[in-house]
């Protein structure tokens, strides 16, 4: 079955991208194997045409972009997503004894709406962003870690000490969410510092901060009697930074006019507002300096500005994020028109509260690629007593404004720690994303 590459790839993918800082190390080796060259941030870029090329932004984002082999300052496009999933991060000083002081547990905190009884009794792991010291002060060596182990886990209370469990117990993120990791002896006193620090092979010390996040290092399946589900941690949003992957690096060969692009922001989980978020200038600044690379010396610095507000005014974007599938057991909290299902293609999201940055031209657009490249779709409404999410699309239009259109691959769980989706939806979204640069 052909779908089975797309959603095999996409299994293995979620098993390394665990956190927005691995996602993108997972992002950045898929792109090295394509002959994407690495560019940084705040320096210089010389580019060219037919080049293929990736930025690093602030270690938890990414952009990547093709410029066409006949580029002459013609079409843009972009598809964007984000690297970041509900889930916990570990407090500083989170060391814990409790039981006796026998048992060592961590303080944490809640990072984005994660449905928190789904994340008991689950093997649970750890990556972080950890800060060393070094000899510039201003440059502190950053080191990646992820345990890819079991390393934590969240107990439920026993129902014979909390009868009432099965008729809903609000669950407190102070009291009942902390992780137990390890036993504790009598000198124990920084036993995750002390654990950290070996895993870094550096002294303890010298560790300056950190940013860990708690995961869930289940890994994906498929489920269903003809295996047509996929059970998954992380499908939230890394179906989404799958398909940006595959779409842009299967087009590099293409001639073509202008530049496709793709961007992972993080932060989306808790609103976008930060430097490497949906809501910062980081995209608007990444694509002038494109242009301006691309143009200098053939322009006056009037008429690059101005072209480079053409073409953001005349380019479009892509917002990809999973949507809500119909739920079999509760189908009335769905739109009673619109019903969603899995297996049966990419979801077009429309809300006239424009809480999903969709018009009917951007939609047309959308059903054409859809119906050359022979692909399922289906559009999703809230219900009119509801209120939906957001996704990325209205909030990158504050700072980037252009014909955008918000689509996803439909699932179930949104926010579980392990969420289903359909097994062949994934080839659907990367073959969209495909049409999208390609066409």
């Amino acid at each position: 079955m052909e779908y089975r590459l797309s959603s095999d790839r996409l299994i293995k993918f979620i098993s390394e991208a665990t956190c927005s800082f691995t996602t993108v190390q997972a992002a950045i080796k898929e792109l090295s194997a394509k002959g994407f060259i690495e560019l940084k941030l705040g320096e210089k870029w010389s580019l060219k045409k037919g080049g293929c090329y990736y930025v690093n932004v602030y270690g938890s984002s990414l952009m990547a972009f093709v410029v066409g082999k006949k580029y002459n300052g013609g079409r843009l496009r972009i598809a964007t997503a984000h690297t970041d999933s509900p889930s916990f991060c570990v407090k500083p000083n989170p060391e814990i004894k409790a039981g006796m002081g026998k048992v060592g547990k961590l303080n944490v905190e809640g990072y984005g709406g994660a449905i928190l009884n789904t994340w008991l009794d689950r093997p649970l792991s750890i990556a972080a962003r950890v800060s060393v010291k070094s000899n510039n002060v201003f440059e502190p060596e950053i080191r990646i870690v992820d345990f890819h182990r079991p390393l934590v886990t969240i107990p439920n209370l026993a129902i014979h000490m909390n009868n009432g469990v099965n008729k809903g117990i609000e669950l407190n993120k102070q009291v009942d969410m902390l992780p137990i990791c390890c036993q504790c002896g009598k000198d124990d006193g920084s036993f995750f510092m002390d654990y950290l620090a070996a895993e870094l092979n550096v002294d303890k010390e010298d560790i300056l901060d950190y940013e860990a996040f708690v995961y869930n290092s289940e890994q994906g399946q498929y489920v269903g009697m003809n295996e047509e589900f996929i059970l998954c941690p992380r499908l939230d949003n890394a179906t989404s930074v799958m398909a940006c992957l595959t779409g842009l690096a299967e087009n590099t060969a293409k001639s073509q006019d202008g530049i496709n692009a793709i961007m992972i922001f993080d932060n989306e989980e808790i609103g976008s507002m930060t430097k490497q978020g949906a809501n910062s200038s980081v995209l608007t600044f990444m694509l002038e300096k494109i242009y301006r690379s691309l143009n200098q010396g053939k322009k006056t610095e009037q008429d690059m500005r101005a072209g480079y507000i053409d073409s953001v005014l005349n380019g479009m974007m892509i917002s990809l994020d999973v949507a809500h599938a119909t739920h079999p057991n509760h189908p009335e909290k769905n739109d009673p028109t619109n019903a969603i299902t899995m297996n049966e293609g990419p979801v077009i999201k429309r809300s006239a509260a424009q809480r999903y940055a969709t018009d009917a031209r951007a939609v047309g657009i959308i059903e054409q690629i859809c119906s050359k490249a022979k692909i399922p779709y289906q559009k999703f409404s809230i219900r009119s007593d509801m209120v939906g999410g957001s996704t990325l699309g209205p909030i990158s239009d504050v700072q980037l404004p252009m014909l955008t259109v918000d689509i996803g691959v439909p699932i179930l769980a949104m926010h579980s720690a392990m969420e289903t989706m359909g097994a062949k939806d994934q080839a659907y979204i990367e073959e969209l994303v495909k049409g999208f640069f390609g066409f």
